[in-house]
């Protein structure tokens, strides 16, 4: 569980890493250059999400509970805005959701 978890916490990041860049390039006039390690780093994202043993929709919805929780510390850290209870709340729903769809991995 803790590895199929921290595997999405790093697929999250490139997904964001991803997207984030090239939002630097076009609403913040950053360099273009930008797009080739969005480019590197979605790249990423879509092979690290087929190392998962599981169906492909089993692993997309798990992924989202990972997801939620990565994009708030990514508000947090690198926007720096504060999260406010109700972010957090969410958070360990969103994550709640993935421990309880991965547990079910192998079961269904």
């Amino acid at each position: 569980m803790l590895k199929t978890t921290l595997l999405f916490f790093a697929t999250a990041l490139c997904e964001i890493i991803g997207c984030f860049l090239p939002w630097l390039w076009l609403k913040r006039g950053a360099t273009p250059l930008l797009l080739m390690p969005a480019a590197l780093a979605l790249a990423l994202f879509v092979w690290l999400l087929t190392l998962h043993p599981a169906a492909s929709g089993r692993v997309y919805a798990a992924y989202g509970g990972v997801y939620v929780c990565t994009a708030l510390i990514w508000l947090r850290v690198v926007d720096g805005v504060k999260l406010s209870l109700y972010d957090w709340l969410g958070a360990v729903v969103a994550m709640c959701g993935m421990l309880i769809i991965v547990a079910g991995w192998g079961r269904a």
